[in-house]
């Protein structure tokens, strides 16, 4: 028996060699990164902007891209609590870490139709059968019998035009693609948990300012009302002391109504229920981060949503080869061997073996323009993904510009809101001491106190739209993230990779 089964293989195996041999023609296009136009330099990293500029940094030897985990480097441990539970509890990570798994999934699957099919199907059949003696007296004969059957069949297509090596590649190029929205879903959510969290400090910062203005008000409205008392002032600047009191408490009761609110996102951000979700009130007192930049060729590494565009572009021109595979016939050869007997003892003898072996050509004479549209189809698909990644690069260098001078101008209006709020504190001590002389109104303390409210309130703001800004910034230069961070191909295949694992 196991002679027969040699001489089987031995004749099976030049075809399936000749078959090895025809399989490496592939169809795709040779493929390369499309071209890009990128600048030698930032337009807005200029020596007389760096100077103007907080926070910037000259990138040094080694240190000119972010590192690891870029909000640590805020020095806020609240916010570095918050960045970690966000990293593995926020559900849109969760569902595009899905997505990946189910991309790697169809890898596999493409891959097994590399390799043969071979199934089993054992059957038992009894059967009765009565014979007729043809003569003057009709006997009848009967027969019972029992027939155990024990097959293996194979069947296998080999890849001779690179329809299957494609599909693998292309799937491969889409599973790395996914891997790279994963990282820029976990890099979009970290930067609006760190400008969320800035926003809810911010607030913070605006209800300590109010509460300590009402304080002063409530100062003011005791003068007014000693005045009212001794007959020097009109009641009039009573009722305006207080309307300025009332008012300013009430803007401090809408703040607490942006905080929660803040605070819930930051809640949904971190995949947790708002209804058990609270931060301790702190204001803003984290300063500008220095950013290192690297040059505008390096964008294209770091972007996770730009390599996601790119591999696509890559797959596109792989499902080329796909559809021009189609033009050529299929071959498939298959094979059958097992045992039949009329006992399942009796399956091991050698007359009850039994063997075919054969092979099938397909090839479609007519379809009616249907191959040629569908390669004219890949070949468009193609090309939107090439204007695609085009588009993602112009954009990507967009939001590094846009969020540069962000930074460069409110550095200048920082300076000069500052400055605001020093002349509106004098205005508001000369106002005060004037009207406790009686040489002015109480008007001008209202107006006084309104304007250094206002420019406090608007140098917050300001500083807050700063700490965004550098957040947004990182994540315009990707966080810190490198295209070296796509798993290869074999990494595809494996139960854990590791780019899960953080």
């Amino acid at each position: 028996m196991k002679a027969k089964i040699l001489s089987i293989v031995k004749g099976t195996s030049g075809i399936v060699v000749c078959a090895s041999l025809l399989a490496s023609c592939s169809f795709a296009p040779k493929y390369t990164r499309p071209p890009v136009q990128t600048p030698a330099a930032f337009k807005e990293l200029t020596a007389t902007n760096f100077a103007q500029t907080d926070g910037w940094k000259t990138a040094e030897p080694k240190d000119d891209a972010l590192r690891g985990k870029w909000w640590e480097s805020f020095g806020d441990a609240q916010l570095s609590a918050l960045e970690e539970q966000a990293s593995s509890s926020n559900q849109t990570v969760v569902a595009a870490l899905t997505n990946f798994f189910a991309a790697r999934a169809i890898v596999k699957q493409s891959r097994a139709q590399l390799f043969p099919t071979v199934s089993a199907n054992p059957s038992v059949t009894r059967s009765h059968q009565a014979f007729a003696n043809n003569t003057a007296v009709v006997t009848t004969r009967q027969s019972t019998t029992t027939t155990y059957t024990l097959p293996l069949d194979a069947a296998w297509e080999p890849d001779l035009w690179g329809n299957v090596r494609n599909t693998v590649k292309a799937n491969t190029l889409e599973a790395q693609a996914t891997l790279a929205d994963l990282e820029n879903v976990r890099l979009t959510v970290r930067a609006e948990v760190a400008a969320d969290y800035f926003q809810l400090r911010a607030l913070d910062a605006q209800k300590q300012l109010l509460d300590s203005t009402v304080v002063a008000y409530r100062e003011s409205l005791r003068l007014a009302q000693a005045r009212y008392d001794t007959g020097i002032a009109s009641d009039q600047d009573v009722a305006q002391a207080e309307t300025q009191l009332n008012t300013t408490e009430a803007q401090a009761t809408d703040i607490g109504i942006q905080r929660a609110q803040v605070e819930h996102a930051i809640a949904l951000l971190l995949g947790k229920s708002a209804s058990s979700f609270s931060i301790p009130v702190e204001p803003l007192k984290t300063p500008p981060l220095a950013v290192p930049f690297g040059i505008p060729s390096k964008l294209l590494e770091r972007r996770p949503d730009i390599a996601a565009t790119e591999r696509r572009v890559a797959e596109a021109n792989a499902q080329i080869g796909v559809a021009r595979a189609a033009y050529f016939p299929a071959i498939t050869l298959s094979g059958s061997a097992g045992f039949q007997g009329s006992s399942v003892a009796g399956l091991s003898a050698s007359p009850t073996f039994f063997w075919s072996v054969g092979a099938a050509l397909a090839q479609t004479i007519f379809d009616a323009g249907r191959r040629r549209a569908l390669t004219e189809q890949s070949w468009a698909n193609y090309l939107r993904t090439v204007a695609n990644y085009r588009q993602t690069v112009l954009t990507a260098f967009q939001e590094v510009e846009d969020n540069l001078s962000t930074l460069r101008l409110l550095s200048q209006e920082l300076q000069q809101q500052d400055a605001a709020v020093k002349s509106s504190q004098r205005y508001l001590t000369l106002a005060t001491d004037r009207y406790r002389l009686g040489i002015d109104s109480y008007l001008n303390i209202i107006t006084a106190q309104t304007t250094l409210l206002g420019n406090q309130r608007t140098a917050v703001n300001l500083r807050v739209q700063q700490m965004i800004a550098t957040v947004q910034l990182i994540k315009a230069l990707g966080g810190g993230w490198e295209t070296s961070q796509l798993t290869s191909s074999p990494d595809l295949l494996t139960k854990t990779p590791r780019t899960f694992t953080q």
